[in-house]
């Protein structure tokens, strides 16, 4: 738990403290002092009496107790300081800002967790070292600048980057956007952003806590955690947005498989966050975006009202709209004819509602209200209103500010004229609103909002797996690809569905199973991993003389120990597979097979376990999920069989860890039915899978 000593200290102690203010130690002491913060602040400072006006004391050792200390001085002498302070100055809160340790040499890194073990050692929290520090509406912790204006009602924001932090900031307070916390991490020595995620969930009051939390995370260190309370946070009513960074890969990796090849650590990242029902953004503007949408109303509908003034910003909104899903309708009707006529000639109410640049507040109100309680139709309305700069616009601007406050439906207000009309934008933000300023960057924030699916819910029952079956073949089974024997013993215990097979060592034994079988079969090399590049797989073999002739000449191709015989079977081809990834645990993905995986990569992603209404989700999440229910005649597969294969594989996973690779690769679908006709399965001991 983070002490309540670093969240609501009485003193504070600044060590490396300056009149300085183009310093760290002297920044950080001017922002503490221009806070408001009711404690004490001591500085110390061996060279001065006195520091903007605090009396300074020589070292450490002559300070008062204090209940939290910002440290901004050379990494060398910082553990001598720690301990002093947690041992002898009850000190429980720890800002480090400075520099110098693990994220320099090992011999920063020595001393971080030498800091580390004493604050640990009585109880205290340390955030940082290498941060800009960490603020809540207590005090200012930090260095830099804007400092934001604060709410206990405002944006709890976490960041492992400092300067990335700052700049998030100027992004979203020029939005409107207010603050309650920022939580710097930094190097993350003691307390990185899952500590912080764990600790806004557990202290959650539904009454006092903020209900909007930002993460920039550039390492995930504890997927597990993080997934575990921030689904938590927003089921108690929260809603998170978070940028990765870092997930691209320089070069490539070797892959044996699709899903080897298309698994990645940015993928896992993307279905922890959905799984979480974190809102996924990609830059600094988006993530402010995101939490300006936060501070309205949520979306229930898809269906938006775009009200201009200004024909060019509705079209480009219109089409972002509907690029992302959401819906501009028509609208028309009586309603529709009583609006108009209390607008300007030549205004059009069909969607976009242009009252045109003439326009005014009170025809803005009579638009507002048509959509709030006449036309069905809407869900939300979009305002864009800007000025040319002839007259002031304080009308409009007051008219929305209530209009946000007292409509059931979300308003959302775009205002483009950040320069013509600034001084009314500052004091529509004066009056606790966020706004946009871009109608395009707005729309694609929205539709990102509305596309998140709520935190998944654990609907497993009893899994199909027969446990006892699959640990036989797991336990006796070393690293590497599992026998075709194994294979399908595995999808059996699984209840997976697969085409009748025999692996044979001889032609006769080839002759009699295809015989056996019936024909035609399809025939394939076992031992080698990409079959068909050496001509490992021979399709349409329509008599028992044709098997015995291709078993003879597949036999002696390299690195084959034997052939496989199937039973060759029509369908629609769909795709199965997992991928472990490191510290995520597995993630499975499906799609249908062919051409839509080899070329158009259209598969969807779930982080294991996978619940019913999740396997839903990633099957209606494809493209190509509209000829899987069937077009032009053609009857389409059964959603509910596809379903039963991705949560089956799921079991599998959850008792045979030690899978790290594995596809089931074509599944062919003719209806209701859906069999497995070719699965390979990677073994790697967990912890060996790289």
């Amino acid at each position: 738990m983070i002490s309540d000593k670093l969240l609501n200290p009485k003193t504070i102690a600044v060590i490396g403290g300056s009149d300085d203010v183009t310093k760290a130690g002297g920044k950080v002491l001017k922002n503490l002092l221009g806070c408001g913060f009711r404690g004490e602040i001591f500085v110390v400072n061996p060279k001065a009496r006195l520091v903007q006006g605090v009396t300074s004391y020589p070292d450490v050792p002559a300070l008062p107790q204090t209940d939290m200390a910002v440290i901004a001085v050379a990494a060398r002498f910082c553990p001598d300081i720690v301990r002093t302070l947690a041992r002898d100055k009850k000190t429980g809160g720890f800002i480090i800002l400075s520099a110098g340790f693990s994220e320099e040499s090992k011999e920063g890194a020595a001393l971080e967790h030498e800091i580390v073990d004493i604050i640990k050692s009585t109880g205290g929290t340390l955030i940082g070292p290498n941060c800009i520090g960490f603020l809540n509406v207590n005090y200012y912790g930090v260095f830099t600048e804007p400092l934001p204006p604060l709410s206990p009602s405002g944006v709890d924001f976490i960041s492992g980057s400092g300067a990335t932090a700052v700049f998030i900031m100027e992004t979203a307070i020029t939005g409107g956007l207010r603050f309650s916390s920022v939580w710097s991490v930094g190097n993350s020595a003691q307390t990185g952003v899952e500590d912080v995620l764990e600790h806004l969930d557990l202290t959650f009051d539904p009454e006092k806590s903020s209900r909007i939390k930002l993460l920039y995370v550039e390492s995930i260190s504890d997927p597990a955690r993080l997934l575990r309370h921030a689904s938590s946070l927003i089921r108690k009513g929260c809603r998170i947005a978070a940028i990765k960074a870092g997930t691209s890969e320089a070069g490539s990796r070797a892959a044996s498989s699709h899903t080897g090849a298309m698994a990645s650590p940015d993928s896992a990242v993307e279905a922890l966050f959905r799984k979480a029902g974190i809102v996924r953004c990609s830059s600094r503007s988006e993530l402010a975006t995101v939490a300006s949408l936060f501070t309205y109303r949520p979306l229930t509908g898809n269906r938006i009202a775009v009200v201009t003034h200004a024909g060019g910003p509705a079209v480009m909104l219109t089409d972002a709209l509907s690029e992302g899903g959401l819906s501009v309708p028509r609208i028309s009707g009586e309603a529709a004819e009583r609006l108009l006529a209390r607008l300007y000639p030549g205004s059009s109410v069909a969607n976009p509602i242009d009252f045109l640049a003439t326009g005014t507040a009170e025809q803005l109100g009579h638009i507002i209200e048509a959509c709030e309680n006449d036309f069905k139709e809407i869900d939300a309305v979009a305002v864009i209103f800007g000025s040319p700069g002839l007259f002031p616009v304080d009308d409009v601007y007051d008219l929305l500010h209530n209009k946000i406050r007292t409509c059931r439906k979300p308003i959302y207000p775009i205002m483009p004229s950040v320069i013509n009309v600034k001084r009314e934008i500052a004091g529509f933000a004066a009056n606790g609103n966020a706004m946009f300023f871009d109608e395009v960057l707005f729309a694609r924030a929205l539709c990102r909002v509305y596309n998140t699916p709520q935190p998944a819910q654990d609907e497993r029952g009893s899994a199909v797996t027969d446990y006892s079956r699959v640990r036989s073949v797991i336990d006796s089974a070393g690293n590497g690809y599992l026998s075709p024997d194994k294979v399908t013993e595995l999808l059996d215990a699984s209840g997976i569905a697969r085409v009748p097979e025999a692996v044979v060592i001889s032609a006769d034994e080839a002759a009699a199973g295809a015989s056996k079988m019936g024909f035609p079969v399809v025939m394939k090399v076992v031992g080698p991993v990409h079959k068909s590049d050496i001509g490992g797989v021979v399709l349409n073999v329509s008599s028992a003389e044709e098997a015995r002739r291709e078993f003879i000449r597949m036999i002696t191709l390299e690195g084959v120990t034997g052939i496989l015989v199937q039973k060759m079977i029509s369908g629609r081809e769909l795709f199965c597979g997992a991928k472990r990834e490191d510290k995520f645990g597995h993630l499975i993905m499906a799609g249908m097979g062919g051409v839509f995986i080899e070329v158009f990569k259209d598969v969807a992603t779930c982080l294991a376990p996978v619940s019913e209404s999740e396997a839903r989700s990633m099957i209606r999440s494809l493209k190509s999920y509209i000829i899987m229910k069937g077009v032009r005649g053609s009857r389409g597969i059964s959603e509910e069989a596809f379903m039963k294969v991705i949560t089956s594989l799921s079991d599998l996973l959850a008792a045979a860890p030690e899978i790290y690779e594995m596809d089931i690769n074509p599944l062919l679908a003719e209806g209701d039915n859906i069999v497995a006709v070719d699965a390979r399965i990677r073994i790697e001991a967990v912890g060996n899978g790289q």
